[in-house]
């Protein structure tokens, strides 16, 4: 990797971050899935998989470590992958909402078959029932916020794209 990209990744990963932070007093409604969904169009795969991977290493440092960064360790990464692959196929920010929506609907669902490894299939069960109206909140959040800034965001980061290339 350039200087610059690793730059790049550390600048990203920290505003990911402190958008997670500055939304984190409303409950399940966040800004990094839009941010991770951006980052795949625009700046490609490998960058991307950098940048989840250091915004989750920050989160262990921030919140502490349990169970719960194995999921991230796994779903962060895995929507960076998601849309790399459809990237080409996906051409408005409506299919990037409703893959917003999905992935902030099967959430809890991921999240509870990886505590199930710990706990138990019935904990997990548990966790994820206990959890849906959590993840309708996040799914419909998700789809509002993606639909409302992808596409100006995607455009300013087109532009410090091209700018970044040609320096």
């Amino acid at each position: 990797m350039k200087i610059r990209d690793i730059v790049l990744v550390g600048l990203l990963s920290a505003a990911t971050t402190a958008g997670k932070m500055a939304l984190s007093f409303i409950p399940n409604v966040e800004i990094v899935t839009l941010f991770f969904i951006i980052f795949a169009a625009t700046l490609g795969l490998k960058r991307s998989l950098f940048i989840a991977l250091v915004f989750v290493s920050t989160e262990i440092l921030i919140y502490g470590f349990s169970t719960w960064v194995i999921g991230y360790y796994l779903i962060w990464p895995l929507l960076v992958i998601i849309i790399s692959a459809l990237k080409k196929r996906v051409q408005s920010e409506y299919g990037y909402a409703v893959i917003a929506a999905l992935f902030g609907f099967f959430y809890g669902a991921f999240f509870a078959i990886t505590e199930s490894f710990f706990y138990g299939s019935a904990y997990g069960f548990a966790y994820w029932i206990n959890g849906i109206t959590f993840d309708l909140v996040h799914g419909a959040s998700n789809f509002i916020i993606v639909l409302l800034l992808f596409k100006p965001l995607k455009k300013v980061m087109e532009i410090q794209v091209d700018k970044l290339q040609t320096d």
